[in-house]
């Protein structure tokens, strides 16, 4: 081989290789991308709002008669037992006013006898209403058994059973304070019937075991009839009220389980929701806007011993479950984006089904898949068919990441 020829060959290998050297100078890059893994795990969609602390029952002890009252000597937060002195009361009666007097103190005795019927008459309907729960509970655990009917109807029917018990003890310390206030009221009407001037004290007493919330009168005075004296409340009966726009309300019926955060404690609670009440109302938010939003009512069902320093009118958070999947296939949210309008399918009238994708990351490129996604929240994505454990999603995708792209996973 001559000198010539090896010239040539060397001229062409060097060409080749600055040739393959330009090629993968100019050659596209893959794309750095951050990846994560789908995984199987609990998910909760929830519904997450403001709300404040109620007494189930506030309780107003008031003048029954007019009288000379005597200083009241407990202070706020004390407790107090049922059918326990809170006050004292001497009648003073001017014989002018002793008709109108007793007129109104048989007006006041005969409204307390009409709120014992009434109470006595809840009382009846709730332990119905438990008894249909029961039955309509036993034949939904025996269908249940034998695999006609799916696992959240039968917590359905359970909190159903639940509901009904609560609503039979209210009913009963309703009607334990009607009496009591029959009681008081009868007691007031001999008082003033036996009244001459001034006559003996007259004990205003307690109609539950509770705390003083508040002392209205805390110096000696002459009070009016039906003045207020007293508030009492018992803290271990306490519910929560939300105002739920109406659009969310709709996924919170009586029964969905809550979760109470942001409330002092260390750890959460648990809740139910109760009542949604039939009526919205209009509410002005921050930026101005008019919201129709809706009061829910919520029972605190962790024992009360773990919340005991939680009061009356207090600010909590709470978290009104609307999804939750024990074993949910997962990725997260910024993994998970809609598909174009042309993409989709059409149906029977022409509209096309919003549908979600993510882009799969497979042999160093990324593949875009249709994907079916049950439910979101803030961070996961419930990913019901499209993906399976383990694949590895790209997240985040910037708009140069398309399907077959070569890709770099910049970390797992």
């Amino acid at each position: 081989m001559t000198m010539k020829t090896g010239t040539k060959i060397s001229i062409g290998v060097a060409s080749l290789a600055l040739a393959a050297l330009l090629a993968w100078a100019f050659a596209p890059r893959p794309i750095e991308v951050e990846v994560a893994k789908a995984r199987v795990g609990a998910f909760e969609q929830t519904i997450t709002e403001d709300g404040k602390t109620r007494l189930h029952q506030r309780y107003v002890v008031s003048a029954p008669l007019a009288g000379r009252l005597s200083r009241i000597t407990l202070t706020e937060g004390d407790r107090v037992e049922a059918n326990a002195v809170v006050a004292t009361l001497t009648p003073v009666l001017s014989p002018m006013l002793d008709e109108r007097s007793r007129s109104e103190q048989n007006s006041r005795v005969e409204a307390s006898e009409a709120n014992v019927q009434r109470a006595s008459a809840r009382i009846a309907r709730t332990r119905i209403a438990l008894e249909q729960a029961r039955n309509d509970l036993q034949r939904t655990e025996l269908l249940a058994k034998q695999g006609f009917v799916a696992p959240i109807r039968l917590d359905n029917e359970r909190l159903a059973v639940q509901a009904a018990q609560r609503e039979i003890d209210a009913a009963v310390q309703e009607h334990h304070v009607a009496q009591h206030e029959l009681e008081q009221t009868r007691a007031a009407l001999q008082a003033s019937r036996g009244a001459s001037g001034t006559a003996g004290a007259f004990e205003l007493r307690s109609p539950i075991a509770g705390q003083v919330l508040r002392v209205v009168q805390t110096s000696e005075t002459t009070v009016a009839v039906g003045s207020p004296l007293i508030e009492l409340g018992d803290l271990a009966r306490m519910e929560i009220v939300v105002e739920l726009l109406t659009a969310d309300a709709l996924n919170a019926p009586p029964g969905s389980r809550v979760r109470i955060e942001r409330w002092g404690g260390k750890t959460s609670l648990e809740g139910r929701v109760r009542l949604v009440e039939p009526a919205a109302f209009t509410k002005v938010s921050a930026l101005g806007v008019e919201e129709q939003r809706v009061r829910l009512l919520v029972d605190i069902t962790s024992p009360p011993s773990e919340w005991q320093a939680l009061g009356d009118a207090f600010r909590v958070e709470v978290h009104i479950v609307t999804v939750a999947i024990d074993q949910a296939l997962m990725v997260p949210v910024s993994a998970v984006f809609p598909l174009p309008a042309e993409a989709r399918d059409a149906d029977v009238n022409g509209r096309r089904e919003q549908r979600f994708a993510v882009f799969v990351v497979d042999g160093g490129r990324a593949r875009l898949k249709p994907v079916d996604v049950g439910a979101r929240n803030g961070s996961q994505a419930w990913v019901r068919s499209g993906l399976k454990a383990g694949d590895t999603v790209v997240i985040y995708p910037s708009p140069a990441v398309a399907d077959a792209a070569r890709v770099h996973p910049r970390a797992l």
